[in-house]
Parts: C-alpha cells; sequence; structure tokens
C-alpha cells in the first residue's frame, strides 16, 4: 500500500464475471456537486482513506476541547452519499485521554486498522498526552488504544505532538508526518505501525519544518513525488490556508512552493487543515478541509468541504477554487437556509409547496458571478427563479433586500428588486411548461445584469442597476410550487 489514499484499483474490466459495465464510474466531480458541506454538523481537520473501494472521511469533533472526547466517520462509494459512524473511538477507550481527541488520521496495514488522534493538547513535557494509536479490526471501529500510552507525549525540536499524518511508501516503510507551534517532524513508524523506528544516522525525530508552517501535515505520493502540505496562520481567524512543498524524498527537504489553498470573501472563510483524496486507480484527486461559514464567526463554526486538486504539467498543484454547486443528489440541502414555505430536498431536486415569496439562500456573497439552475415549475400559476446579491432575508413575500429573476405561468421572464417592496425592472416573453425543466442563468458584472432562459446566448433580459452589489444567493417562488436542480454560482 503506497499510502492511505492511494490503493489498489478497481478493475474496470471483468469481476467475478460481471460485465464491466455494471462496475461504478470513478467520482470524476468539479467539485462536491450534491454540495458543500458534504455532511452535517461540525467537523474540522478531515483526513481519509480508501477501503475496499469506499471513501472514509474521519474528522475532529469541532466542538470546545472539553467536549472533544470522541470522533466520529463518515463513508461514501461515491462521494456523494455519506454514511455516519458515531464514536468510532471515544475517551473510554484510551485510558490517558481526557480532553482534545482531534485531528485523526487513519490507516491500514495487514487487514487491521489503525486511527492516530492527538490528545489532551498537552503545553509542556510535564503533562500527560500527545500523539496516540488505536487499532480496530474494521474501518468503522469500534478503536481501542494499542498501547496503553501516547506514542509521541514529548515536545521535540519545538514541535507540538498534535495533527499527524501517516503515510506507507511503496517500499513498505511507513512514516509519520506531525506538529505544532510552527515545527513539523517526521519519524519512521515500525512494520507494527505501533513503535517508533530510527534513522540511518540512528536519530528518532527528523525536523522539517518549511517557511510559515502552523500545523496540519499532510503527506502524499503522485508520479515518484513527496507532496508535503500544511496550513499556515491561526486555525480561529479567516486567513487560515493551506500551503505545500515537493520533494524527491519523504523526509524532505520541504521548501514552500506556495498556497494551495485560502479564503473566497463570497464562499467561505478559514480554509484549511486538509487530506487528500486520490480515485483509486485514476489521476483523479480532491482535497478535503474544512471551512468556516461566512456568517458565523465562532472558532468550533467549521464543516467539511472538498474541491478538485489539479496539477500542472510540471507537477506543480494549481490554487483550488471552492466552488459552489449543488445538484441535490444526496438528497439533502446542507447549507441552505429557508426563509417562509416548505422545501425538501429528494429525488435529486430540491422541491417546495406553492408560497407568497418561500425562499432558500445558500451563505455567499458573491459581486460578480454567473449564477445557474434548472427551475420545473409545478403549476401555470405565479413564477419561480433565483435570489441574488440578498441579504436581510426574512420570512415575507419580499422581506429581504436584493435581485429575483422568475420565470411566470404565463409565459414570461421578470426581473425585479425587492427591499420590503417588489420594483420589477423587466420582463420578456418565454415559452413556460408547468413540470418542464427550464435553464435559467443570471450573468451580473457591476451594474450590468443580463437574464437568460434556455437559450445560453442571447440574454431575455439586460438591464443596469446600482441598488445592491452583493449578497446571497439562492431560489424563491411566488404563489407556485416548484423544483430546482442543477444549482451553481461562480466569479465572473
Amino acid at each position: 500500500m503506497t499510502s492511505k489514499i492511494v490503493v489498489t484499483a478497481l478493475a474496470l474490466s471483468l469481476l467475478g464475471g460481471v460485465p464491466a459495465a455494471a462496475v461504478p464510474a470513478p467520482p470524476d466531480f468539479s467539485t462536491a456537486e450534491a454540495g458543500n458541506p458534504f455532511v452535517d454538523g461540525w467537523y474540522a481537520d478531515p483526513d481519509v482513506a480508501v477501503y475496499g473501494g469506499r471513501y472514509w472521511v474521519f474528522p475532529t469533533s469541532s466542538r470546545p476541547y472539553d467536549e472533544q472526547t470522541y470522533l466520529d466517520a463518515f463513508s461514501s462509494t461515491d462521494l456523494v452519499t455519506w454514511t455516519k459512524h458515531p464514536n468510532v473511538l471515544t475517551k473510554a477507550n484510551v485510558s490517558w485521554a481526557r480532553r482534545a481527541v482531534w485531528a485523526p488520521a487513519p490507516i491500514e496495514r495487514d487487514g487491521r486498522y489503525y486511527l492516530y488522534f492527538g490528545a489532551n493538547d498537552i503545553q509542556s513535557n510535564s503533562e500527560l498526552g500527545g500523539i496516540g494509536v488505536a487499532v480496530a479490526d474494521r474501518p468503522e471501529g469500534p478503536y481501542r488504544d494499542a498501547i496503553g500510552k501516547p506514542l509521541i507525549s514529548q515536545f521535540v525540536n519545538g514541535a507540538q505532538p498534535i495533527d499527524q499524518d501517516v503515510f506507507i511508501d511503496t517500499d513498505g516503510q511507513a512514516y509519520m508526518y506531525y506538529g505544532g507551534w510552527g515545527h513539523a517532524n517526521v519519524v519512521k513508524l515500525n512494520a507494527d505501525m505501533t513503535s517508533l523506528g530510527t534513522f540511518p544516522d540512528g536519530s528518532t525525530y527528523k525536523e522539517i519544518t518549511p517557511a510559515n508552517f502552523t500545523e496540519g501535515s499532510q503527506m502524499f505520493k503522485r508520479n515518484g513525488k513527496y507532496y508535503f502540505m500544511w496550513s499556515e496562520d491561526g486555525w480561529t481567524g479567516p486567513n487560515y490556508a493551506v500551503a505545500y512543498a515537493i520533494s524527491d524524498s519523504p523526509t524532505g527537504p520541504f521548501t514552500k512552493l506556495g498556497r494551495v489553498l485560502a479564503q473566497d470573501a463570497a464562499v467561505a472563510r478559514g480554509s484549511g487543515h486538509n487530506s487528500v483524496i486520490n480515485v483509486p486507480g485514476t489521476d483523479i484527486w480532491y482535497i478535503a478541509y474544512h471551512r468556516r461559514p461566512l456568517s458565523r464567526s465562532g472558532a468550533n463554526d467549521r464543516q467539511l468541504a472538498y474541491d478538485r486538486m489539479t496539477f500542472n504539467a510540471d507537477g506543480t498543484i494549481q490554487p483550488v477554487t471552492m466552488r459552489v454547486e449543488d445538484n441535490f443528489d444526496d438528497n439533502n440541502a446542507l447549507g441552505w437556509t429557508t426563509h417562509g414555505g416548505t422545501w425538501t430536498a429528494s429525488g435529486g431536486r430540491y422541491e417546495t409547496g406553492a408560497s407568497y415569496g418561500g425562499k432558500s439562500l445558500l451563505d455567499t456573497n458573491f459581486t460578480d458571478f454567473v449564477q445557474d439552475a434548472a427551475i420545473t415549475p409545478r403549476s401555470a400559476n405565479g413564477d419561480s427563479g433565483v435570489v441574488f446579491r440578498a441579504t436581510q432575508a426574512t420570512v415575507g413575500t419580499d422581506a429581504y433586500r436584493g435581485y429575483y429573476a422568475g420565470i411566470t405561468g404565463n409565459g414570461r421572464v421578470v426581473l425585479g428588486k425587492a427591499d420590503n417592496n417588489w420594483t420589477q425592472l423587466a420582463s420578456a416573453p418565454v415559452t413556460v411548461r408547468p413540470n418542464v425543466r427550464h435553464h435559467l442563468r443570471v450573468e451580473a458584472v457591476g451594474s450590468s445584469i443580463k437574464v437568460y432562459v434556455g437559450d445560453m446566448t442571447t440574454p431575455k433580459i439586460s438591464v443596469t442597476d446600482t441598488s445592491f452589489t452583493s449578497g446571497a444567493n439562492g431560489v424563491r417562488v411566488f404563489n407556485t410550487g416548484a423544483a430546482f436542480d442543477d444549482f451553481a454560482v461562480a466569479h465572473r
């Protein structure tokens, strides 16, 4: 096994007499197309593994330290629908852990499943805690302490013993990368995965700290090169980010090449502490990480997300874009907030019954953008469409400040603005049929707003208005039910 995320490829030919057509296609997405966050709840520090063709995510439960006494996990066969596995590890199964159980790192070896974790957030060598290792016979656990004490319990080279990542190289040698307080170390793990080895010079710890390292070590291998990733700046603030280095050796040297992931003021802040998913048998890669919603500022207001990670021809990594998409294929509406109406995500659609102005918004703040949605009106009454540059949203027909573009049952597309009242800016004839999907697009750049329906070449409406410059994006109905699908917003 080359690493916890690079495993034997799923056969793409006959499998036990099953035709190749029966093998699911590998998940080849531009982002989490069914929406970020991809699981419910406050979580952080995700690390990943692929076991038997199933993707596993092990995160920190993002709570006050004294409440971080357990670890949950999530698994998926397609990176779309996720199953929660609660309490895969609890402090009850670790005699020395009492709080701050965090940053789990999973890996399998010889049919056993290991989970490395930090506990107690020690601040000096006189305290009990550090990095532990637990083991189980199944990916979902339960995991139990493997050695009855921390594997690493001391500050070495100034590195707080936290935020470990475990990697098995192609030659079978296992390494652990870890550290906080601005210092990173690498150690060898022996074949038992529960004790430390030594380097050729007899040392156990090798410092590998790159420029501006804070914490959150991550290692993976691609095309014979070793990629070391880490998080920069403070985890409680908006500037938390991911940087990386490339080396010809698993022990470095690691010279910073640049940042891979950083906050986007239109999407989310505090994006960091990542791991990397490689779809087995492919060169498809994703970066999994946590981030903070724009409307939240609490230290523990963190959610799990993933986006596509792309490499340049020379092996360097392109900066990652935090994309905003939701096709509702996971049959949930995580990240959406409703204001009136009754909303349900099922059957791969986001559906609402008739209401007078029921809307649902994402926590975004785009200025110049392209917004797409597939809209299926459920009747010939009223209208249904998209909201953008919205603020101060509450329950009520026009209870928000922002714009709305929608298609009407009597065959028109309308554009207007709301400020606890309605002002129509323009309308145009279009063909609208109930229970038929209609593609609606809005392009907003500065004061220019263009609305497309069906034909994405020629706008049906083109106006200039300066009332609202930025805000949230979402969907809305008026006096009709509707289904929404393939929602997306991107910078323009």
